[in-house]
């Protein structure tokens, strides 16, 4: 068995490692490269294998940097099929979806063809079998097995055995104990493993505080009088970020305000949790089976259209919006950071990773002043960041996860990070748990 490094190396996003044996051919994740910009480069270039010969296509969660190049991959030929968990298909349709909307549209201002279109998706879609977790999957030499990754609903870590051989993919790690979902599992032994560390050189402080750290953030938005913006991700962290503004406001620890959901994909992809409860964690699942809604609450305002979401402006502050993307780097809100960053009453609270090149990372780096559609916008509003709302497990998570499958290791490859992220976290694995890490470069192969 061997395995090529096409994506998450040296960089967070773009997971895509191909696996070989005895001729078959799969592949784990085909995703997005992300960044400054939804549509990079490195997205339009061909793939380095042909899709023709891949047999089939494993996906760890629903991501757009581990899903998107699924309808260009289709679209070049590839028929197997396509294997996750229910919820991750379900969730991968609507990002999809909402994808090709935005890329289209960047594709558009580029004069170039656009990635792919929606025929692509629901020809993906045709070729895509849903899957429960622990149940076995054959391809060929390949037995493949799903466990609960714990980091945003129907994320896996996937184990592959050929040839006498194991090994895992971690797809992207949980930050556990989290709200909503259920821990990360632990594997108890593997020859090998693939292992993310987006978070590999950080702990993620007050993790256990997090919805502590919201209250303070809200409090103090609410008493300047502005608007607190919060760009987040449409899948999970938006959830949580509701599960526990519902609880704040309930428990009447925070003053009521209007809270506006200003993504048409939150909103949707909310609606589809509930077809999900049974893979809640134990109290979450207690709630919801009370008849409780967790992601409701007086106040809340979903703006789904365009014109809901202008309508936002007339409230006056204080108010609370929640918008994607996740980075700023696309998503509406661009529009609500171009009004209010110059806002010295106003808050901006990050709660995910920020890329490299990302408008959020320039932001929370310190940026005086950023471009906006093409506008200068002054960056006068105070700024907040939450990181325990990561979905990502920081070092001490990663160790502790790989540590249950210490004796059996042969070798760790630390992939799915920056270089620093992921060189510091290899030398922990050596020095703690004295397992070979080594930090692959692309498209490099390796045999096991």
């Amino acid at each position: 068995m061997k395995i090529t490094f096409y994506g998450g190396t040296g960089e967070v996003t773009g997971s895509n490692y191909l696996v070989e044996s005895g001729g078959v051919k799969i592949l784990v994740d085909c995703g997005l490269h992300q960044g400054s910009r939804y549509a990079e480069r490195e997205n339009f270039e061909r793939f380095p294998y042909d899709p023709e010969e891949i047999a089939a296509v494993f996906i760890t969660h629903s991501h757009l940097d581990h899903i998107g190049r699924l309808p260009p991959l289709v679209r070049a030929g590839f028929k197997g099929k396509i294997y996750s968990t229910d919820a991750t298909k379900d969730f991968a349709q609507l990002m999809l979806i909402d994808s090709e909307h935005i890329l289209s549209k960047e594709a558009e201002r580029e004069h170039r063809p656009p990635l792919y279109a929606a025929e692509d998706i629901a020809r993906t879609g045709a070729q895509w079998e849903g899957i429960r977790y622990h149940e076995p999957v054959a391809v060929g030499p390949f037995a493949a097995e799903f466990y609960d990754a714990g980091h945003i609903l129907g994320s896996a870590i996937i184990k592959i055995e050929a040839e006498g051989e194991t090994v895992v993919f971690s797809g992207d790690l949980g930050n556990s104990p989290a709200p909503i979902i259920r821990p990360t599992e632990m594997i108890p032994t593997a020859d090998y493993c693939l292992i993310e560390s987006t978070y590999g050189d950080r702990i993620h402080e007050g993790v256990d505080r997090r919805k502590e750290q919201l209250e303070d953030v809200v409090e103090d938005a609410v008493r300047a009088g502005g608007t607190l913006m919060i760009p987040t991700f449409a899948m999970e962290r938006t959830q949580e970020l509701l599960y526990h503004l519902h609880q704040l406001f309930e428990e009447k620890r925070v003053p009521r305000v209007p809270v506006f959901i200003d993504s048409p994909l939150a909103i949707k992809l909310t609606a589809v949790y509930k077809k999900y409860e049974k893979d809640f964690n134990p109290e979450t699942r207690h709630i919801a089976g009370s008849g409780e809604d967790i992601l409701n609450f007086p106040g809340l305002r979903f703006t789904l259209t365009t014109d809901q979401s202008k309508e936002i402006n007339g409230v006056p502050s204080p108010k609370i919006v929640i918008a994607g993307s996740g980075m700023s780097n696309g998503g509406r809100i661009l529009h609500h950071e171009a009004r209010y960053l110059p806002d010295p009453k106003s808050t901006i609270l990050f709660v995910g990773y920020q890329a490299k090149g990302s408008l959020g990372r320039e932001i929370m780096d310190g940026a005086r002043e950023v471009r906006i559609f093409g506008e200068t916008v002054p960056v006068r509003c105070k700024k907040a960041d939450i990181p325990g709302y990561s979905a990502h497990a920081d070092q001490p998570h990663l160790l502790a996860w790989l540590s249950a499958m210490r004796h059996s290791l042969k070798k760790v490859f630390v992939m799915q990070g920056e270089a620093q992220a992921s060189e510091a976290l290899a030398h922990k694995i050596v020095d703690e748990l004295a397992v070979m890490a080594e930090v692959p470069k692309y498209g490099e192969t390796v045999v096991l």
